[in-house]
């Protein structure tokens, strides 16, 4: 009989469980952030959400169990933290650091949780978390009440979008569950967010360590009439889907396995396509119409947003990486300046006229930072005046790009609408930014065609036209090389100019002081006054300390190859001290001069210049002679 039964159940057991996976795939997926203060219990309260939910195996429960009397952090209880800490440096120091993804459903919806730290340290794993969420969950320890950092992060929620926010008030036991101090918590967010973009912000009264109201009433807040956190995570509506938008496709990579083929691949970001659809490939403006939709191997007859696909078009276009398919009769803006708002996530702050790589999409174009038009204070949200960007300030800055680049605000699309900013140097994300709109002179200047052209100036001066940049500390001897070099080469009816340091700070640059600030954009404006000699066809020598690579590298990358030669005068620090021809080592030793290269400000020594120099080993002739073997 037993055996009958089992049989009988299997059956049974199968189909129960297909209509159950049937159902789940029907439900809609809201994803959701947890945020906030460092130590307002985050994970506890995801931890919980599991736990209650039933979404844990007994050999997770099993290694919880364990996990927690070893560390001890609820003596005898399980620590529900620790199902989503999941690394060892967060559990020993008892903080989120990394972005934690949890994946679990209920009858009535699905969900993704990322748990993102709270510590202020972290803010840009914060930021990451953000982006895709439609919804929030805004931690408040009960006993500190609303905290910069909750302050900071209610600011990035708005800013990228989350419309709906539970103001999770969080360790309600603690202050045993006073009516009073959750009204004033409340009160207190309330009158903070008010010229936030939230569409709504309910407070709930909550004790994750217990369960109160996370799924069900507590009989503690009999005087909270509101929803469950649970019943408002499956009752809220997430962000309106990207399906009705106009058509967008960055292109990813362009499929060429043979000359029969070519395709596009990419991810949908935006909008509709269907086979025989007229799309316009941006910024070139070319129009095509859709061939064929292809799924790997399977043919589509339309595509949505969200899908990765592979697209054909009845003709061959001028079309590659970062460039994007659009609506041909709905196509999105191509500008190259743009306001935008920028959240700094590196520990080297952010300078006007520094150069960067902008990534939006499949696009990298470089970018340039050309104005920190305020920045936000967290406690008030009023705007200051800024001039630099400091870890995790929130500003609204002006972008300069070296190409055009299709776009939308942020606002209307977030897809093509979302950037990073990375050190050109290093390679790190340094800024998280949000696109609000082209400035207009991104769209009426253009660069104008010239009758007489560089080659025509070089032909008649009778050489090519390059940048001598010579960098090192001050007294190294830049400036007498330089000079040296000049008188050479003008022996040898070669037109040149030199740009040095000291002059130009009596005209061009007599604005600019000696922060890490100004120094950025006192190098910028030499690159840009370089760039227009060498068109002009002339040899131009600049004797600059230009102490950051940065700035270096950006220089190097307005000329073709060939055509920047970074000589590094590689004079020793207690050499140049002891000359000291001007006396400013010694009054920056006294305290004189603030900010002085070598002393209390850094000089990066370039990696791979084309030439590096000592004066202390080589005479001043020796060094001309060898920079002049380079001419012809």
């Amino acid at each position: 009989m037993g055996a009958q039964a089992g049989t009988e159940g299997a059956p049974l057991a199968r189909e129960e469980l297909e209509t159950y996976l049937v159902a789940q795939e029907s439900l809609d997926l809201l994803r959701f952030i947890t945020c906030g203060s460092v130590d307002d219990g985050k994970s506890t309260l995801i931890g919980r959400l599991l736990y209650e939910g039933q979404q844990i195996f007994e050999d997770q429960l099993e290694t919880l169990a364990h996990d927690s009397r070893r560390q001890g952090t609820q003596g005898a209880a399980v620590d529900l933290a620790l199902l989503v800490d999941g690394l060892a440096a967060e559990r020993e120091q008892g903080i989120t650091i990394d972005v934690a993804y949890r994946f679990f459903a209920t009858d009535k919806r699905r969900f993704i949780v990322a748990d993102t730290p709270g510590h202020e340290q972290y803010t840009r794993n914060m930021v990451t978390g953000a982006s895709t969420a439609d919804a929030a969950l805004l931690l408040i320890d009960a006993r500190a009440g609303v905290l910069t950092q909750t302050r900071r992060h209610a600011f990035i929620c708005s800013l990228l979008g989350i419309r709906h926010v539970v103001l999770a008030i969080n360790k309600m036991d603690l202050v045993e569950f006073s009516e009073a101090r959750f009204r004033a918590i409340a009160s207190d967010f309330a009158a903070f967010a008010q010229d936030l973009s939230f569409e709504s912000v309910t407070p709930i009264p909550l004790s994750a360590l217990e369960g109160d109201n996370v799924l069900q009433r507590s009989r503690r807040s009999a005087w909270y009439d509101g929803p469950t956190l649970m019943a408002w995570l499956e009752t809220v509506e997430p962000r309106g889907a990207r399906d009705g938008h106009d058509f967008r496709f960055p292109v990813q990579w362009v499929n060429r396995p043979s000359l029969d083929f070519r395709g596009y691949a990419g991810t949908v970001a935006a909008g509709r396509v269907a086979v025989g659809d007229e799309i316009r490939v941006l910024p070139s403006g070319h129009t095509a119409k859709v061939e064929s939709i292809l799924l790997y191997r399977e043919q589509l007859a339309a595509a949505a947003a969200g899908q990765a696909v592979t697209i054909t078009l009845d003709r061959e276009l001028d079309c590659s990486r970062g460039d994007v398919l659009v609506a041909a009769k709905a196509p999105c803006e191509v500008a190259d300046q743009f306001d935008v708002d920028l959240v700094w996530m590196d520990e080297e702050p952010g300078f006007v006229g520094r150069s960067y790589l902008m990534r939006l999409g499949t696009l990298t174009a470089g970018a340039q930072i050309t104005e920190v038009k305020e920045r936000v204070d967290m406690d008030t949200l009023e705007t200051r005046p800024a001039r630099r960007l400091e870890l995790n300030d929130i500003s609204t800055v002006k972008i300069a790009c070296d190409r055009p680049v299709p776009f939308e605000p942020y606002r209307d699309c977030a897809p093509m609408g979302a950037f990073v900013l990375v050190d050109r140097y290093t390679n790190a994300t340094v800024g998280a930014g949000m696109i609000r709109y082209a400035l207009r002179r991104s769209r009426n200047v253009h660069t104008q065609a010239l009758t007489v052209d560089r080659a025509a100036r070089e032909r008649l001066n009778g050489h090519p036209a390059r940048v001598i940049w010579f960098t090192g500390l001050s007294g190294s001897g830049k400036s007498t090389i330089a000079n040296a070099l000049e008188q050479a080469l003008h022996e040898r009816g070669v037109r040149t100019y030199i740009l040095d340091g000291d002059n130009v700070r009596h005209g061009l640059n007599k604005d600019l002081g000696f922060s890490d600030a100004d120094r950025v954009e006192n190098i910028r404006r030499i690159a840009e006054v370089a760039r227009l000699m060498v068109d002009a066809g002339v040899v131009v020598l600049t004797a600059f300390i230009s102490p950051f690579r940065a700035e270096r590298e950006l220089a190097r990358s307005l000329f073709g190859a060939g055509e920047f030669v970074e000589v590094f005068v590689d004079t020793p620090l207690d050499v140049v001290e002891k000359r000291d021809p001007k006396g400013l080592y010694g009054k920056a030793r006294r305290g004189e001069i603030p900010n002085f290269t070598g002393i209390d400000s850094p000089y990066e020594a370039p990696e791979s210049p084309e030439f590096r120099v000592d004066t202390t080993d080589a005479s001043v002739e020796e060094i001309v002679e060898q920079l002049l073997a380079t001419f012809p």
